[in-house]
This record gives C-alpha cells, structure tokens and sequence, in this order.
C-alpha cells in the first residue's frame, strides 16, 4: 500500500502498450456514447466488460435467422441452432487449453459453476471431518457456496489469510492445507486488489495432500492465458460477460472422470437418459448439468468473443493489461492523499486505491461527472476489506479498449475531486 506527499512521486513513465486502446474502441459500439459531454472512459471491466460488434452481430444473427431450441428437433433449423451451441463449446474448450469439449458446461457464469461443484462434487466427496480451504482474498462466489456446503455437510472452510499488501500468506500453507482438505478453492486473479496468485505453487502444494483445486477465473481467464491442462488444475470457473461476451453465460471445465462421477446438479428436461414414474437415469456429461433450454444465443457471443480475444492473442492481451496497471500506479503515486492497496508486481487488470477526506462513492460520483466510469464499494469482497480495515475502496479496471490517455483522463479526475473536498 502506497501514499507519496504532493512533490515526491517520480515522474511517470509512460509506455505505450502492445494493443492499441484507442484504435480497439472503434471495435465496440458503446465508446460511440459520450458521457457528461465527453468520451466515455470506462474502468469498471472487473466488473463487466464491454462487447465487441462481432459478438453483438453473432447474438442478434442467431435471433434473426436461426433460434430453435437445441438438440431436441430433427428439423433443419433446430439442427443449425445445435451446430451454432456445440460450436461455441468447441471454441470455449480450446480457448482454455482443454483436450476435450465435452470437459466444458455452460452454466450462467462463475458463481454458478462454482455452485454447481459444490453441490454436485462437493456433496458427494465432502463429509464430515472434512475441510474446504480457500483464502481470505476470494469473491464471495468463491465463500459463500463453501460455506453452504459445510452446514450441509458438517465440514470445515478454511481461510489461508493475506498479508498487509494483499498477497496469501503462504506461511500458513503447510498448516492449512493437510489431509483433511479434500478442495483447494482459490482465485486466479483477486477481483478486489488485482493480485495474481501463484497456481503452480498452490496446485503442487494440493497434489501432494490429495486435494482436489478449482481455480475462479472470474477475472484469470479475461486477462492471462489460461490452460487448464498445464496448470494441472481441476475445476476452472469463468464468466462471459467479463471476457467481451454476453451476460448471463460462462462455463465450467472439469475433469471428464470427475463429471462422469458427479451426480446432476438440476433435474429436467436434456439431462436425463431416461424416465419413468420408478426412477430415472442421467445422460453423460456436459448434458447432464445443463437441464432446461440453455441460453444458446449467450454461447453463440461467448464462443464469439473467445474468437475476438484469441485473435488479439492472450499473451498481448496480458501485456497490455500490465502495461496500463504500471501506468496507472506511477499516476496515482503522484496524487497527494491517494493510496493504493494490494501488491505492486503480480498484479493484473486493477488498480484499487482510497483518496484521503473522499468517500469511494463520492469519488465515483464526482468521476462520472467527467465521463470517467469506476467501481466504488466493496467489490463482493467483504473480508479483504475487513482484513484491510476499510468499508469500501474505489477500483479502476482496464482491458483491451482502454490506453494511457484513459489513465490521465482518471488522474484528472481524481486532482479535480482534491478540490472539491478542499473548498468544502
């Protein structure tokens, strides 16, 4: 955590970034829209990105000229409308490096898929006398479903905590995680600070007590590459509409074995092999936990938007994401008052900071008079905060659409807040 008095911040470096944010804009039509008289700069992609027109054009295409309902219809348009969903599977699993497209369930986002293992996976394998672990840093969706499964169950969650500039405090780690654990949950990137926790050390540290791993790339999958079978993880949780696609559609990957032996998450129609007023059998996976109509135009933009990213390549996309958080911390070093929580490398997509004398929510409102857009609150991370000993924070997030100047424009919105609460 940082706070410079006014005069001592090195000057800041600016470095253009490999993508060209202001060029990329033209590729999304929200940026045609002005706010408050000027450019829209918007800094809230943590929490929902915006969409491409290629993803736009894929949605309404679908609605126009091909909705049916899937699987289900030997007509021709029902075909289509199948070929159109199992395709965008297709392109999802490689997408995150996954062998088989039948590993990938679409599921409504993050916070469903993460439900979806511990009710399925995690009511199966996990008992009393057994333990969850995760960390102090997750979003809620990442706390809240374990937490359930424990009064279900009579299990234990465990938090491995952080240290004072928002990194897990792995010191803990041999303590915490040893044979009763049976999940290691954690976040790839942390929504609330931007740390970019380390999978591979944490991924070893599970293999070697027989833990299963499920990794919330809520905000990992956007920004990073992301390959499921390198990390050796298994369960991977992400949402669409933080990637450029819609909301409301985001996927689980699983291990084929693991959702081969998970019991379904929903009964109804399409996850079933067969039914009688005796009982019922489940079809194989993914269909088995995709009961009821799917929201098929949603995987058709998701499986759009995993093609606009791969094109831009996910190693720029990181690089440019890393170039503009640099920026943005040498920026806001140099405004009096301002303090940046979390850590300074190992750190992806966000900027989260206070202003001293300036409530996170006045300072978002004042931003917006300016056509400035960021998050204020709690960010569905109340421990962080509560660790940290704040309320709230106010948090600037970036992606491929966003360049220097929308740092400066922030920057300049932040010194124009610093008079407001001065003359008051």
């Amino acid at each position: 955590m940082t706070a410079h008095p006014a005069g001592t911040a090195p000057a800041p470096v600016r470095v253009e970034p490999p993508l060209d944010g202001l060029a990329l804009r033209a590729d999304f039509p929200i940026f045609e829209r002005t706010m408050a008289g000027r450019p829209l700069v918007y800094l809230d992609s943590a929490a929902t990105s915006q969409k491409p027109a290629a993803v736009i054009r894929a949605v309404e295409a679908f609605y126009r000229t091909t909705n049916a309902n899937v699987h289900r219809g030997v007509y021709a348009l029902s075909a289509e409308a199948t070929d159109l969903y199992e395709s965008a599977r297709t392109v999802v699993a490689r997408f995150i490096g996954a062998r088989d497209r039948r590993e990938v369930v679409f599921t409504r986002g993050t916070t469903e898929a993460v439900n979806l293992v511990a009710q399925a996976w995690g009511g199966a394998n996990v008992g009393r006398g057994d333990a969850v672990l995760t960390t102090e840093l997750e979003h809620h969706s990442n706390l809240v479903p374990w937490q359930l499964l424990a009064e279900r169950t009579g299990a234990e969650v465990r938090y491995l905590r952080i240290t004072d500039d928002g990194r897990l405090d792995l010191s803990e780690l041999d303590r915490l995680l040893d044979r009763r654990v049976k999940l290691l949950a954690f976040g790839h990137v942390s929504n609330a600070l931007g740390t970019v926790n380390p999978v591979r050390q944490l991924v070893e540290a599970a293999r070697a007590v027989g833990a299963r791993v499920l990794l919330d790339g809520a905000q990992g999958v956007p920004h990073l590459p992301v390959d499921v079978t390198a990390m050796d993880i298994d369960f991977l949780a992400f949402s669409g509409h933080k990637m450029c696609g819609p909301t409301g559609i985001g996927a689980l990957w699983a291990r084929r074995e693991l959702l081969e032996a998970m019991p379904p998450y929903q009964g109804g129609g399409e996850m079933i092999r067969t039914v009688s007023l005796a009982g019922s059998t489940w079809a194989e996976p993914p269909a088995r936990f995709e009961a009821g109509t799917p929201n098929i135009a949603g995987a058709v933009g998701l499986g759009e938007a995993a093609r606009y990213l791969s094109g831009l390549g996910m190693e720029r996309v990181a690089a440019h994401g890393a170039v503009l958080v640099a920026y943005a911390l040498e920026r806001l070093d140099g405004v009096p008052g301002v303090r940046v929580l979390g850590p300074r490398p190992d750190r992806s997509g966000a900027v989260t900071f206070t202003m001293d004398g300036v409530h996170p929510h006045d300072l978002a409102s004042i931003l917006d008079r300016r056509g400035v857009a960021i998050r204020a609150g709690h960010h569905c991370a109340m421990p962080v905060h509560a660790r940290l000993g704040l309320t709230a924070t106010a948090r600037a997030s970036f992606y491929v659409y966003n360049a220097p100047w929308d740092v400066d424009a922030l920057v300049e919105g932040l010194e124009a807040a610093r008079g407001v609460f001065r003359r008051d």
